[in-house]
């Protein structure tokens, strides 16, 4: 049987169409080896002990799986060494990891959301590893978090691995989406999604409806009209999915299309929004805008936010463009 396009190949072929050095190359390839090796731990699960909490707190003040800690330090380890980066972020830490001493310092920045979805672990449901590359400013070697704080539109490439039935990596680096599938016979991600696009209208949405009451008035207004079916204003009916696993949600809407709200509420008015923008929100939207979708807070692009913290919480609803332009425009009307 004949191997496919590996994604050493597809980044290398890119690599010199654009006249690249192949440090992007080597992040991504590293990155890549720590997303096989998590991969390997989520599959054995409770036979190598990894299941259950981890009886502490990330920065955001949530439980820890001992599997976010493990794929935490997995990501860190596989990509400290290689010379390529200059410094990483993760939202499992307080603040940025810089690379150790002894080791040579790169031209990006890595930032990343280890596992994805991790409540899900213990009931055998899909998570993920969302990773994003930025480019370290010019003449910075020991970066700080200010260094990290870019926009989206500034992001070189963007990209999750879903470990599900079978383990994929989906990436873009602005040219496109592609998606490649694991062989553990032969330990490649092949390519086997190529120019994933999303369709642009959808008969099925993603939210958590035990947050209803919190919602704002065009959230709540779309949500009703979908429910509502065929007897209401929309008449059509809707399918409503909920993972709890933005890696799962997004991997659906790219495959048959949907549209996935995690909005504004008042709930806990301190909050601007519920996931991270640099970690979860700004990566994804890059994959999903580069499909074909749209990706917005309800009231203005993703991509354009200016961070302002490194672990800076926005809404973010993403997918179909004819469903997230309906939400935007109850938002403005």
């Amino acid at each position: 049987m004949q191997l496919g396009e590996t994604i050493t190949q597809f980044i290398t072929q890119e690599q010199r169409r654009t006249g690249g050095t192949g440090d992007f190359t080597a992040v991504l390839n590293d990155t890549l080896t720590a997303c096989k090796a998590i991969a390997n731990a989520v599959n054995k699960g409770a036979l190598v002990g990894v299941l259950g909490s981890a009886e502490k707190e990330n920065v955001q003040g949530e439980t820890q799986k001992k599997l976010d800690v493990i794929s935490n330090m997995m990501m860190l380890k596989s990509n400290e060494w290689g010379g390529h980066l200059a410094g990483m972020a993760s939202e499992e830490m307080d603040d940025v990891y810089p690379i150790p001493d002894g080791y040579p310092v790169g031209k990006y920045l890595l930032v990343f959301d280890p596992l994805d979805g991790s409540s899900n672990i213990d009931v055998n449901i899909s998570v993920g590893t969302i990773f994003s590359i930025l480019r370290c400013p010019d003449g910075v070697t020991r970066p700080t978090a200010k260094d990290f704080l870019q926009p989206g539109t500034r992001q070189v490439c963007a990209g999750y691995a879903l470990y599900g039935p079978a383990t994929m990596l989906v990436m873009t680096t602005g040219q496109g989406v592609n998606g490649f599938t694991l062989d553990r016979n032969v330990g490649e991600f092949i390519l086997t999604h190529t120019n994933m696009r999303i369709p642009e209208s959808t008969r099925e949405f993603a939210i958590n409806a035990s947050n209803g009451r919190f919602w704002e008035p065009p959230v709540k207004r779309y949500i009703d009209e979908c429910l509502a079916g065929k007897d209401g204003p929309r008449k059509e009916n809707f399918n409503m999915r909920w993972v709890a696993s933005m890696v799962a949600e997004v991997h659906r809407i790219l495959t048959r299309g949907g549209i996935f709200l995690y909005p504004k509420d008042t709930k806990d008015p301190t909050k601007e929004g519920r996931l991270r923008l640099m970690y979860e929100a700004n990566p994804m939207s890059f994959i999903v805008e580069q499909a074909g979708g749209v990706s917005t807070t309800g009231r203005a692009r993703i991509l354009d936010i200016e961070p302002h913290d490194l672990h800076q919480r926005v809404p973010v609803i993403l997918g179909s463009r004819q469903e997230v332009e309906r939400v935007i425009s109850y938002h403005t009307s």
